[in-house]
């Protein structure tokens, strides 16, 4: 009986760190999408030189990720 109750825990505990894990990639996705539109704003902002209505459309259309 606590074999097959242990088995059940540790079945549990490792369906908890999958979860986990894929939350955490999911997290880092995140972030790094994030960063990425962080550096286009930073690229905008100062590189005035250049159009900025004309940047900010040409960024627009191009894909996320």
């Amino acid at each position: 009986m606590f074999r097959r109750w242990l088995k059940h825990k540790e079945a549990m505990a490792q369906a908890l760190n999958a979860q986990t894990a894929e939350k955490a990639a999911q997290y880092a996705a995140q972030t790094e999408r994030l960063e990425q539109r962080l550096r286009v704003l930073e690229r905008i902002i100062t590189d005035r030189g250049m159009g900025l209505a004309e940047e900010i459309e040409t960024l627009r259309d191009a894909p996320l990720n």
